[in-house]
């Protein structure tokens, strides 16, 4: 759904605003930790219902094309602890990603690809989209999964044997589900709570601060002594 439309949903942000969301969050609890997931994948391959089907539990009918990034947060209690997870999706297409795509890959702790089991080019970008996450200096060592999304138009065109060997070759985990299917969505979120899990048992790159102070993103030098994901 488009992050600029004036019809956005009222729990998305736009674009401008972003910062001062990210900015905010950090002064809801000093005991919230915040992690900053991004989604990424070829248009049309269902990025956006599928945040949508975590957050709000149900599918979004209708979704207008992402322009720019949307973004949507939700928060979990596990093990006692509050995890703020920050989802952003950003738009498939290269016209529409320009103007924020260095912002976007700003502070990533764990990336998620998608694409559309009933699609075999979205399958076959992939390797073009994980390269683009290398070139924009995202850790190798924060958590990446993929998911095959799209399961309730059938196994289509790209079988599971296929996926997991990509999945293999980069050493991600692979779902596959159905943002669509009200049955899956035990297994949706199941996408976002295994990094939910993974990231509770690291120090996150921005920490919270304490009420009037602010948060400040470790160096990359200090990402990659302070993570590791193995």
């Amino acid at each position: 759904m488009a992050a600029e439309h004036q019809n956005a949903d009222p729990d998305t942000a736009t674009v401008c605003d972003r910062d001062s969301l990210a900015n905010d969050s950090f002064q809801d609890s000093f005991q919230t930790r915040v992690f900053k997931i991004i989604v990424i994948g070829d248009s049309n391959v269902g990025k956006t219902c599928l945040t949508y089907r975590f957050c709000e539990a149900k599918f979004l009918k209708n979704p207008e094309a992402t322009i720019g990034v949307d973004f949507r947060e939700k928060t979990l209690e596990l093990g006692g602890e509050n995890i703020k997870l920050q989802i952003w999706d950003t738009a498939g297409q290269e016209r529409f990603r320009k103007s924020m795509v260095e912002h976007y890959y700003r502070s990533v702790h764990a990336v998620i690809f998608v694409y559309d089991v009933s699609n075999l080019a979205s399958f076959e970008n992939l390797p073009e989209w994980i390269e683009e996450c290398r070139r924009h200096s995202v850790p190798l060592n924060v958590p990446h999964i993929l998911v095959g999304n799209k399961c309730d138009l059938g196994r289509g065109e790209v079988p599971t044997s296929l996926a997991q060997r990509l999945a293999d070759s980069y050493n991600f985990p692979l779902f596959e589900t159905s943002a669509k299917d009200p049955a899956e969505k035990e297994h949706v979120d199941a996408i976002f709570l295994t990094l939910a899990h993974k990231l509770k048992n690291h120090k996150p790159l921005r920490l919270k601060q304490p009420s009037g102070s602010t948060a400040t993103p470790l160096t990359s030098e200090q990402e990659e002594k302070k993570l590791c994901f193995c």
